[in-house]
């Protein structure tokens, strides 16, 4: 039922009739015999990534919150947690490696049987998400702590290769990369059903796929940077749809790629990157610039800040948009909020300290 409602052929159905089929099979579960409870929390992670795929993120996090609640073992209550960390750290909110699984649950019911801290596997599962929001908050010297135990899971993997990105270490960072490719090509992702949201084994191929192309662009590997960036295209059009904000953020990389290609041939490119980033920023659904929105409520500000700055350069060197490219690059400059980087660091490449990284998973720029 899970494998339908999140593979292929439920992508082809309405998600509203999927979501029916998923709550009926739960109901029917309701009070069953021995595994129901398992069978029950499955469907519910499975609930929370249909909700999450529809464009739901708010009511996947409540339903991942329930989860945690019901969790008949640690393993699902760390699924569950971790899903809704990603899902927090795309929405924006603040998030700290101090939080943990037993967060926001009533540890009366059933605590005695859900240790999941007595359990060195899911233990370091959820170090793997502080490691993540440690590089969100800027406290990159203490990501190593946190993912010193990463081959747990192709998602711990895919974080310790982004902290190594992030510090230089491209060659380390590349087998980070490759192993998690090559684990996505082995195995039958669809069959990892304790993981959920935008920490899903559909959302670590596609994030593991396009942060190597950022990789091989920033290593000046160009054909291979557009070969893998292309593949991450490809894939996430195949799992959201055309217009779905996952494809925004690979176009942003994209367009970047053509970026620093054209600034190493000493080319220009500037037709091809702009209608990149006018595309990625229709996707992304940015707001107009003289728009009323506050700033820092804009979804997905992180990508829109950075595609709105590099839009921002295109203009600011074409003497009749220097106007146009102020006003973008104003907005991009206020709506940044990043915690490691300035935005101007996150759009000059040399700076081979702080290379920048965009998480699909979570679309932000690390």
């Amino acid at each position: 039922m899970v494998r339908y409602a999140l593979g292929g052929a439920g992508r082809q159905s309405p998600p509203e009739e999927v979501m029916r089929i998923l709550e009926q099979g739960a109901s029917n579960l309701q009070g069953g015999g021995e595994g129901a409870a398992e069978a029950v929390g499955t469907l519910m992670l499975a609930m929370s990534t249909l909700l999450y795929r529809s464009g739901r993120r708010q009511d996947a996090m409540e339903k991942l919150k329930a989860t945690q609640q019901v969790a008949p073992s640690a393993a699902f209550r760390v699924a569950a947690w971790e899903a809704l960390m990603g899902l927090r750290m795309e929405a924006g909110q603040d998030v700290s490696s101090s939080m943990s699984p037993n967060d926001s649950v009533d540890l009366s019911v059933k605590d005695e049987e859900i240790k999941w801290s007595d359990q060195d596997h899911l233990k370091f599962r959820v170090d793997a998400i502080k490691g993540l929001s440690a590089l969100l908050n800027g406290e990159i010297d203490t990501v190593e702590a946190w993912t010193l135990f990463v081959f747990v899971t192709e998602n711990a993997v895919l974080t310790y290769g982004e902290y190594l990105h992030c510090t230089g270490d491209f060659p380390l960072a590349t087998q980070m990369y490759e192993k998690v490719l090559e684990a996505a090509s082995t195995e039958d992702t669809s069959g990892n059903l304790l993981a959920a949201g935008n920490m899903a084994p559909e959302e670590v191929s596609l994030g593991a796929t396009c942060s190597y192309g950022q990789l091989l662009s920033q290593s000046g590997k160009f054909g291979e940077a557009e070969d893998y960036l292309t593949r991450a295209l490809q894939k996430a059009e195949e799992q959201f749809g055309s217009n779905h904000p996952k494809v925004g953020i690979v176009l942003t990389c994209v367009a970047r790629m053509y970026k620093l290609k054209a600034k190493s041939e000493g080319s220009s490119s500037i037709m091809v990157q702009e209608g990149l980033y006018r595309k990625a920023l229709e996707v992304l659904k940015a707001p107009a610039i003289n728009s009323e929105d506050t700033r820092s409520q804009v979804d997905l500000r992180d990508i829109i800040s950075l595609a709105r700055g590099e839009y921002a350069e295109l203009l600011l060197i074409q003497s009749n948009r220097k106007a146009e490219g102020e006003r973008m690059k104003e907005w991009a400059q206020d709506a940044w909020k990043n915690r490691r980087l300035t935005l101007a660091q996150a759009l000059e490449f040399s700076e081979l300290s702080k290379p920048t990284v965009v998480d699909t998973r979570i679309g932000r720029v690390i």
